[in-house]
Parts: C-alpha cells; sequence; structure tokens
C-alpha cells in the first residue's frame, strides 16, 4: 500500500492538468466529466485499501524525497496515514466524488465546465495534501491550495462583479487567519526544533499544563481555524461563498475546507489538552458563533445563504466540543454534517436548477408533487440536522451535548441546546416555505419544474441514505447496542508515536442523565418540527419581506449589520488611504519623478539638438573655441 500511496492525493492532480490544459478544445462535456470525476472515484478505492491496513497494521508512513533543508530544519515530502488523516481522506474523496459526478449534470450547460473540473480536482488535491501531510509545511501548502481554489470557485462565474467581491473577500479573509497558523508554525519550530508530527508530539510530555509558550501556540493555530472554518470575527466570507456554483457550496461547506479547522486542532490535541486556556477560548467562541449564526438564520429567505449561516452555526458547535475536549465527538459531527450538509446544499442546487436559478424561497411553494426526490431527500437532511430521532444528527449532537452538560454545567448546555433549537427552526422554515403551500413562482418557472436527471439525483440518494444511517457510526454506551463508541474508539488507536491519535473523552455523567437529556432534545426537536409546519407550510403563512422587518427580526435580517460594521472600521478607510496613496505616492510621487526624469532628458536633449544646425560658421566656431581653451589648459 505504500507504493500506492502518494497516488492518492495525485490522481486528482493529473486531472486538473488533463482537463485544464486539453478540456476546452479536444473533451466534450461529458468526456470532461467522466476525466474529472475518475481520479476521484479511484483515490476513494485506495482510501478504503489504506483504512483497511491502518485497521490491521497500524499508521502508514511514506517519505517521498528530501523537501527542505535549512540548517537544523528538515522537511520532508512525507505522508502520514494514521486514523484520523485516513478518516478525514475517507470524507474528501467519498462526499467530495458525490459532488463530482452531481457537477456532471448541475454545471452541463455551463462553457467552462472544463474549468471547473479543473478547480474541483485542486480542490481535492489540497485538501488530501493538507491531511496526509507528515508535518506542518505540508498541512500549510495544502491550508493555502484550499484556499487559493476557494477563490478560483466561489468566483467561477468572473463576469459578475459582485461574484469577483466575494472570492476576493474569502481570499483575504483567509490569509488573515493563515497569518496565525504561519507564526503558530513559526512558533512550534523554535519550541520542539522540528515541525514534523512525530517529533513535535513525542515532546509534549516535557512541557508543563498551562505552560505560556503551549498557550501562546495554540491560540495561533486556533486563529487560522477561525479563518478557515468561519468562527467569530472571521466568518463572513462563508455566506457570501454562495456566490459559487452550488456543488461549489457543498464541497465548500461539507467535506472540505471548512473542516480543515477542526482537523487542524484534532491533530494537535495534544498541544490544546496542555492548555485549559486555549481550550476555554476555542469553547466560547465556538459557542458564540453558534448561536450568533444561528439566529442570523432565521431571516435568511435565499436558499443556500440559510445553509450557509447553519454551516456556520453548525462549525461553531464541533468547536464548542473541540473546546471541552470531546475531539473525537467534533469528528464525528464533521462526518455526519459532511453528509446532511451536502444532501441539503446539493438538494437546494436540485431546486434551483428545475426553477431556472431562482434562490428566494418566497418565490417557491408547492415544490413537493413537482420534485418528489428532491423533496424527500431535503426532508431527511432537514430533519437530520435538527436533530430528529435516530438519523445521523440526532446522535453526533447529542453526544456534544453530553460531553458539554459533563465538562461545561448546566449553563454552558442550555446555552448550546439553544443553538440546536434555533437550527431546527430556521431548517423547518426553509423546508415548509420551499416544498408546501401553493406554488408562488412565475408561469414560465412553474411550466418548466422538473426532477433533476440521474447524475444529479443519485448522489442525493446516496447522502440521505448515509445521513439516516451515519448515526451507527458512534452509537451511545449507554444504549448497550454494539458497536457502541466505535468511531471513538477508531481514533484512540495507537498513533505514530504510540500514543492514541485521539483520546477517547470519556463522558462522567450517568446513563439515567444522558437519557434525561437525550429526551429533552428530542421532544424540542420533534415540537419545533410539528410548530414549524403549522406556521410555515400555508399557503398565507410566507416569510416577512426584508422591508417589512423590525425589531430583532430587522437585525436578524440584516445580520447584525457586521458587514457595514466591517465596511466602516476597515474596508472603507483602507479603500480611502488606498486612493490617497495612488494618488500621492504612486501618480504624483513615483510617476511624477520617473517622468520628470524623462521630461528633463528630453528638454536638454532638445536644448543641445540647436547645436546642431548645419551651419559650417557655427561648426568653425566650436572648433576655434575648443583649440584655445586646449592651449589655455596647457599654459595654465
Amino acid at each position: 500500500m505504500q507504493s500506492l500511496l502518494p497516488l492518492i492525493p495525485f490522481l486528482p492532480l493529473l486531472g486538473f492538468l488533463i482537463n485544464g490544459i486539453f478540456g476546452r478544445k479536444y473533451f466534450s462535456k461529458t468526456t470532461v466529466g467522466l476525466i474529472g470525476s475518475a481520479p476521484v472515484l479511484v483515490s476513494f478505492l485506495l482510501s478504503i485499501a489504506c483504512f483497511n491496513e491502518v485497521a490491521t497494521s497500524g499508521p502508514i508512513s511514506v517519505t517521498l524525497y528530501p523537501f527542505l533543508s535549512v540548517d537544523s530544519l528538515q522537511v520532508p515530502f512525507g505522508f502520514l496515514v494514521d486514523q484520523l488523516s485516513v478518516w478525514m481522506m475517507l470524507i474528501v474523496t467519498g462526499v467530495g466524488f458525490l459532488i463530482h459526478v452531481y457537477s456532471i449534470g448541475y454545471m452541463h450547460d455551463d462553457e467552462g465546465m472544463w474549468r471547473f473540473f479543473a478547480y474541483l480536482n485542486l480542490f481535492i488535491f489540497s485538501m488530501l495534501l493538507l491531511v496526509m501531510g507528515d508535518n506542518f509545511l505540508m498541512l500549510f501548502f495544502g491550508w493555502e491550495g484550499v484556499g487559493l481554489c476557494s477563490y478560483l470557485l466561489i468566483g467561477f462565474w468572473y463576469n459578475n462583479v459582485e461574484y469577483g467581491k466575494a472570492a476576493r473577500k474569502a481570499f483575504i479573509m483567509n490569509r488573515i487567519g493563515d497569518l496565525g497558523l504561519l507564526l503558530g508554525i513559526f512558533l512550534i519550530y523554535k519550541t520542539f526544533g522540528s515541525i514534523q508530527y512525530a517529533q513535535v508530539f513525542s515532546q509534549l510530555g516535557t512541557l508543563e499544563i498551562g505552560a505560556g509558550v503551549v498557550t501562546a501556540i495554540c491560540l495561533l493555530l486556533f486563529v487560522g481555524a477561525i479563518g478557515k472554518s468561519a468562527q467569530i470575527p472571521l466568518y463572513t466570507w462563508l455566506p457570501d461563498a454562495m456566490a459559487g456554483p452550488t456543488p461549489v457550496s457543498a464541497l465548500i461547506h461539507a467535506a472540505t475546507m471548512v473542516t480543515a479547522g477542526i482537523y487542524l486542532i484534532a491533530r494537535c490535541n495534544g498541544l490544546y489538552s496542555l492548555s485549559p486556556d486555549a481550550m476555554h477560548v476555542v469553547a466560547i467562541v465556538g459557542l458564540a458563533t453558534s448561536l450568533f449564526a444561528a439566529f442570523i438564520g432565521l431571516r435568511q429567505n435565499d436558499i443556500k445563504k440559510v445553509l450557509a449561516y447553519s454551516t456556520v452555526s453548525q462549525l461553531g458547535l464541533m468547536f464548542l466540543a473541540l473546546g471541552m475536549g470531546a475531539y473525537s465527538s467534533a469528528m464525528f459531527h464533521v462526518t455526519t454534517h459532511a453528509f446532511f450538509k451536502a444532501l441539503l446544499f446539493l438538494g437546494a442546487g436540485s431546486v434551483i436548477h428545475a426553477m431556472g436559478g431562482e434562490q428566494d424561497i418566497r418565490n417557491m411553494g408547492g415544490l413537493r408533487k413537482a420534485l418528489p426526490i428532491t423533496f424527500w431527500i431535503f426532508l431527511i437532511g432537514t430533519f437530520a440536522i435538527s436533530g430528529f430521532p435516530l438519523l445521523s444528527g440526532f446522535f453526533s449532537k447529542d453526544e456534544i451535548f453530553a460531553h458539554v452538560y459533563d465538562h461545561g454545567g448546566a449553563i454552558w448546555w442550555a446555552l448550546a441546546s439553544i443553538g440546536g433549537l434555533l437550527t431546527a427552526v430556521y431548517m423547518c422554515r426553509l423546508l415548509y416555505v420551499t416544498f408546501f403551500g401553493n406554488f408562488r413562482g412565475t408561469d414560465d418557472q412553474k411550466h418548466h419544474l422538473h426532477e433533476s436527471p440521474a447524475s444529479m439525483t443519485v448522489p442525493l440518494i446516496i447522502l440521505a441514505v448515509l445521513s439516516v444511517l451515519g448515526g451507527v457510526l458512534n452509537l451511545p454506551h449507554f444504549m448497550h447496542i454494539e458497536p457502541s463508541s466505535w468511531m471513538a474508539h477508531w481514533f484512540a488507536g495507537n498513533g505514530v508515536g504510540g500514543t492514541p491519535v485521539i483520546p477517547m473523552g470519556e463522558i462522567g455523567i450517568d446513563a439515567s442523565t444522558e437519557w434525561m437529556l437525550m429526551g429533552i432534545a428530542t421532544a424540542v426537536a420533534l415540537a419545533v418540527i410539528a410548530v414549524g409546519y403549522v406556521m410555515y407550510s400555508k399557503p398565507d403563512n410566507l416569510p416577512v419581506a426584508d422591508a417589512q422587518q423590525s425589531g430583532l427580526g430587522k437585525l436578524f435580517a440584516n445580520k447584525f449589520y457586521v458587514d457595514e460594521i466591517y465596511d466602516a472600521l476597515f474596508v472603507n478607510p483602507i479603500a480611502r488611504l488606498s486612493k490617497l496613496l495612488h494618488y500621492y505616492a504612486d501618480v504624483w510621487g513615483l510617476d511624477g519623478i520617473v517622468d520628470g526624469v524623462g521630461k528633463s532628458v528630453m528638454g536638454l536633449g532638445g536644448y543641445f539638438r540647436r547645436l546642431q544646425n548645419g551651419n559650417i560658421e557655427y561648426y568653425l566656431m566650436g572648433m576655434v573655441a575648443g583649440i584655445v581653451l586646449l592651449l589655455l589648459s596647457v599654459f595654465a
């Protein structure tokens, strides 16, 4: 398996090169889709083989060649496939392949389809490099790669100025977080003398709990995670990322880019466990983000924007779990979230495809009859994320809530549960307004309503099945159903250094308390689903128009005016400063100096040019003057 391991990331890279170079002129759109999808499928199959080898023989470590050698810094180009990285590989390639297949139908009418699949393949390569690298430098290369690809994909329709601005916003805000990550890597090298995972984590036993340098490293790494995984205050790029095609939204929000921050902290769990202060910061930011985004989601009417703020909120819940030391629980929710959020985004794409590009849910309604497959898969995704009993999200969210109750107490649990309640509210609102009641679109849209082709519906059905069954991966131990807590035991397997990749993180509360918490969550979820149906399934119960919002509703609809605040504090002052520097430093200063030198030379040239006038008298006078000066210089 070691000899085949490099093929997993490099096959998508090969797909990128083939489609990027030859796709436009030489391949049909169907061929482009197949060339883009096939490498990801093969990478997925190879990842399954890696999973089996890790399960039987332990982690796989491969060094291809020395990559960087500067004084004592020695960094190889190598891969480390352990329980954590192989799990991420399965998510990236598995869900990524379904998104590729879906894109064949969704993007078939787009002239830039070859470019789209080239970017998707490059995205998969970068994410695999991020999770498979055996050191922080390779992680950083993959980290920057997914940032670049997100810029290219969000601004894919670059003729639209607003889409270009959204891509630029994502790129810049991610660079802010990336600076923190880079500084954290520098500090890791200064502290441990290496940036190899095995060498860094093997030295953790020599550090004291609460050491200042460890806290500094953890906080700097967390800044990188905040940018990539869209936490407060660097979250505003992610809702604007909806400018890209819908498969891009599914890829960024479900399986790849936004999970990079979760992976980073889970990978560095040994460091974070030595810094209670850093973990407290992670938990606070995660909880605040979860609630903040959930309140905004209550009043959004763009079908993709609702799902975008849902993603921000769910990511906040994952960071809350990380801050509570429930690393395996966070990874469990990463997995189930990849299933139902990819399902929801691709389902939204199916709706948008049928509606001819319409994204406002107030202009939809009654679509369950015209789009029966899309309706049922969207219902499954909505119920899964809302915590409907026995679906995947029910188990993963309940596990996080139990850890929060155990480690944080009743207040933390109550606040986290409010976030879960709000999730059910805005998702049920989205479901009922879109698929129930009477159709509110135009006659032309109604005439063209149709179910999506098989290339789009088959991936949806597979994701729906995973959203239903995904909870069995980590069933609660108190249910006494085997295999209980399978995923937690999987991550607790020994890594390269002989220590658990992710510690078990046992829950200290008794079974009766867990049953009580699960019962409360179940009752609330069912109540919200029922009340939401009464409120939003009727033809006359529509969301209020943005202009008619008031009070808190207006505040939520306008996203707490965070974008306006950022514009006032940062964007507009920087833009004005740029204009001033452009005029005074560039145009008046640098251009003035360069143009001034050129004009001076031309002026002097024009003055001396008058001496060459063709009159022999002037030339003779010049010769005489030269002779006189020569004689004077001799006899002087």
